[in-house]
């Protein structure tokens, strides 16, 4: 058995391969009309056809009950550059208990993309305000080990 991607029901997908696209940076592999394949492991399907593949059952969109996640080095820049964009968040960035920002929101569908500070870029930004990576472990509530497997 293989994982090979996500697959998200879009109603608009030229709406969505712009977004995703443009807010996310990720291209597109292969483009069957009603299905594409994106850079990152994602796959869009019209929702005309997914309905069709599942039986015509109902599509509930926006149901805030999954998400995509990304990570960000300079999460600064792509939280201003994000600004530009006619977005509606979830929320705006806020800082998790462990020391991670991150921004929520959606995509044209509803579909909640997360995108996180790179785990990495938390731990530099702890030691440059002086932590030690013990401090920082205990900061961020993870082993010593794990600060200490990225780079100083």
């Amino acid at each position: 058995m293989k994982y090979v991607s996500t697959l998200l029901a879009v109603g608009d997908m030229a709406a969505s391969k712009r977004f995703y696209h443009g807010v996310l940076g990720l291209d597109v592999i292969s483009d069957f009309g009603a299905n594409i394949t994106l850079t990152g492991g994602i796959s869009l399907q019209t929702l005309d056809t997914w309905k069709e593949f599942i039986g015509g059952k109902d599509v509930k969109l926006r149901s805030n009950a999954v998400e995509l996640y990304f990570e960000e080095t300079d999460f600064d820049t792509f939280t201003e550059r994000l600004r530009s964009f006619n977005i509606e968040y979830v929320h705006d960035v806020k800082e998790h208990g462990w020391g991670q920002r991150v921004v929520r929101f959606y995509d044209p569908d509803g579909h909640i993309i997360e995108v996180g500070e790179a785990m990495e870029t938390v731990v530099k930004r702890f030691r440059d305000a002086g932590l030690t990576d013990d401090q920082v472990a205990v900061r961020m509530d993870v082993p010593l080990e794990y600060v200490r497997g990225f780079p100083n």
